[in-house]
């Protein structure tokens, strides 16, 4: 017998020993079933009993197989909820700003289709990537403007759905402006994004870019995608509306109104104006040599407040924490603070935060300017007392006066359109009337006060929006001019400068709530303005999920 025969009789041997067990070992008297392949169980098998037949050229279960039970003709009435499906009807006597967003706001499926032809030159449709690249260049202008967010998707949105892409989903950041148009479910989506690189401030070229959204929105206008490209370049081209000078000379009236408007004299004025006349041309070196925007509000903080050391070093009896202050009002960045806020306030939190960071930076290297010299003042022995109050209850008229001197040169710093300067100073004047009555006059904390009238500025600011169809920074921001917390600021960073750590940080504290108090303000007086005034019958949804979950 071979070694291989003794293995197997070996084996042979141990399996059927009947002494051997395993835990593995079917006991006695337990019947083996013995099932065939073709009987095995599963739990997606049919159970027994139940026919369904199988589709022919598709194997039972097939994902992409109609269900057996299924029939096209046999079909169980569509779900209907018991308030019934709301009409989607967007009136065309409404801003655009107004019917755009609701249709944002609304889900993709829901959006209601074009009304209004394509506008094309031939019957082939519109060139979709000249038409996101319109749309891409509008929606940059508008953000370097510095329009809000939402806003700015809103005529995005405008410019695509004018010529019938309506499957567009315009995106907004800090610096990044996108958009994606896909043409249908089964075709892959056509995506392209812009850069926005440089910010300036010119509030014309803004009401022009939104006087074209709304031709391009008008179906009565049949704007040509090359006529809108001919009046977006001109735009472009377009010169600001005053020169340099101009603007030179209007930073230092602001300073100088704002000066009296906490306190100042005539003497006050001048200096505060002078100062902020040579901060703005040192800006302008800086700016043209190419220093980023925080050294040129570092530099711009300089010469107000030493010209304010000057004087109190010379015993010139003037209130040199006046001077100082006014010219911190024309460093302040008001316009910035109020997109942010108002971003924030509407759901588009990263740029809000890029915005209030932006901010921040301004907002530190005006103290990094100030306390450098103040430092430089106590050391050689300036009597500045931190404590002192400035007065600003006691001349009424002058201060309403200086209040809409400010709104008015701000509104020209701002490069707005003459025909937008005069309500601005007017809504300026308001402000400040609502402010001085309830702060001076009714003795109610300075926030709430400052809440309120920047509450009425946003409210007028958009009323006068919506009766012009335009936007509504023109109206508001200048507006918030006479409310910037220039005083505030100023005694904190003195007590800061004077080792009164704990002092200051109470003062910029206030400065803080300020500020927030006069974006939010402004932002709910815009939303109670959308909120009490209907969209073709029916109130827009809301922004967000207004609850935490």
């Amino acid at each position: 017998m071979t070694e291989a025969e003794n293995r197997k009789a070996r084996s042979d041997e141990v399996r059927y020993d009947p002494e051997v067990t395993s835990e593995f070992a079917i006991p006695e008297g337990l019947g083996v079933l013995r099932v065939s392949e073709s009987e095995t169980t599963s739990e997606f098998a049919v159970p027994a009993g139940l026919d369904a037949p199988q589709p022919p050229g598709e194997p039972e279960g097939s994902a992409f197989s109609t269900p057996s039970v299924y029939s096209a003709h046999d079909a169980p009435p569509a779900f209907t909820p018991a308030a019934g499906v709301p009409v989607v009807s967007l009136m065309k006597d409404v801003p655009w700003q107004d019917r755009m967003r609701t249709m944002l706001r609304m889900p993709v499926a829901e959006r209601p289709a074009p009304e209004a032809p394509p506008k094309a030159s031939d019957e082939a449709g519109p060139a979709v990537p000249r038409v996101l690249d319109l749309t891409l260049r509008i929606g940059e202008l508008l953000l370097a403007g510095g329009e809000g967010s939402e806003d700015v998707e809103a005529a995005m949105f405008a410019v695509c759905r004018s010529y019938g892409l309506d499957r567009c989903e315009p995106n907004v950041t800090f610096t990044l402006v996108s958009i994606s148009y896909q043409p249908s479910l089964v075709e892959d989506p056509v995506t392209a994004t812009r850069i926005v690189r440089r910010r300036g401030t010119d509030y014309t070229r803004l009401s022009a870019v939104f006087r074209l959204v709304g031709d391009l929105s008008d179906p009565e206008a049949h704007l040509s995608l090359e006529e809108a490209y001919r009046r977006l370049a001109e735009i472009r081209r377009n010169r600001h509306p005053y020169p340099t000078w101009v603007l030179t000379s209007a930073s230092g009236l602001l300073a100088g109104a704002a000066s009296v408007l906490v306190g100042g004299g005539a003497v006050v004025f001048v200096a505060a104006a002078l100062g902020a006349v040579l901060g703005d041309r040192l800006a302008w070196l800086c700016a043209g040599r190419g220093l980023p925007e925080f050294y040129q509000f570092l530099v711009a903080a300089l010469p107000p407040a030493a010209i304010g050391i000057a004087l109190t070093r010379a015993h010139v009896d003037v209130a040199a924490s006046a001077v100082i202050t006014g010219g911190l009002f024309a460093l302040l960045p008001g316009r910035a603070l109020v997109a942010g806020v108002q971003d924030g306030l509407t759901g588009f939190y990263i740029t809000a935060a890029a915005r209030l960071l932006e901010v921040l930076y301004f907002f530190v290297g005006i103290v990094v300017g100030v306390l450098t010299v103040l430092y430089i003042g106590v050391s050689l022995g300036a009597r500045l007392n931190p404590d002192a109050a400035l007065v600003t209850a006691d001349r009424p008229w002058t201060q309403i006066g200086a209040a809409m001197l400010l709104s008015l040169t701000f509104a020209v710093l701002l490069q707005q359109e003459r025909s937008t300067v005069l309500a601005a100073t007017l809504n300026g004047g308001v402000a400040w009337c609502v402010y001085g009555a309830m702060h001076h006059a009714g003795q109610i904390s300075a926030v709430v006060a400052t809440a309120a009238a920047a509450g009425l500025v946003g409210l007028f600011g958009q009323l006068l929006a919506r009766y012009r169809f335009a936007s509504a920074l023109p109206y508001t921001t200048a507006a918030i001019g006479p409310l910037l917390p220039g005083s505030a600021t100023y005694f904190g960073l003195l007590s800061i400068a004077q080792h009164h750590v704990d002092q200051g940080m109470v003062g910029l504290s206030k400065a803080a709530a300020l500020a927030m108090a006069i974006a939010i303000g402004v932002n709910l007086g815009s939303e109670m303005s959308r909120l009490f005034l209907r969209v073709s019958g029916e109130k827009r949804p809301a922004a967000k999920r207004t609850r935490g979950f």
